[in-house]
């Protein structure tokens, strides 16, 4: 059984990616799942003069910690102008300022949804391609787009047969690539 960490890069009180992280952790039977979200830590955007005079938050050291306890990682990233949020890209920034290889050893599952036919398809293939810069392998990606006609809140789940078929077979070979 391994440990895995949810967390979506969206600071959005209704973040549409976050209410994915929680269906997609109901999904992960037989592993120890925690969803967290990143705006309970809170970073002020980066700066090295911050860096300098202040170092690193309490805050900063515990999302840390967090990362480095777990086996594995299931992010979703949000889009903003076909780009990752500034919010998460922050939070990348100080985290790889406290360590360069903070993912060092993670395996990681991308996801990805937005209101239109892309599903923050940029943003899903910038991160795909940037988290290995910090040591992440990144195992698998899924993107669901039109969010609201392929994700049922009521029911908390991906109402689109076969993007939920397609969901699943990501999340079974994600498991068997981590139990490796």
């Amino acid at each position: 059984m391994k440990k895995i960490l949810f967390f979506a890069g969206s600071n959005s009180s209704k973040s549409i990616n976050h209410k994915l992280v929680n269906f997609a952790s109901s999904q992960f039977a037989g592993q120890t799942v925690e969803v967290i979200k990143l705006v309970d830590y809170e970073l002020p955007m980066f700066s090295e003069d911050i860096e300098r005079e202040k170092g690193y938050s309490v805050d900063l050291k515990m999302l840390y910690n967090k990362i480095k306890e777990a086996d594995a990682l299931v992010i979703s990233v949000n889009e903003h102008n076909g780009m990752i949020s500034a919010y998460f890209k922050n939070v990348l920034d100080w985290l790889s300022r406290l360590d360069r290889n903070f993912l060092e050893d993670k395996k990681i599952m991308l996801m990805s949804t937005s209101r239109g036919k892309r599903g923050a398809a940029s943003a899903l293939e910038y991160t795909k391609n940037v988290l290995p810069r910090f040591g992440a392998t990144v195992i698998e990606s899924f993107s669901i787009p039109f969010y609201s006609e392929n994700f049922s809140e009521e029911t908390n789940s991906i109402s689109n047969e076969v993007l939920l078929l397609g969901f699943t077979d990501v999340i079974q070979n994600f498991v068997h690539q981590i139990e490796q």
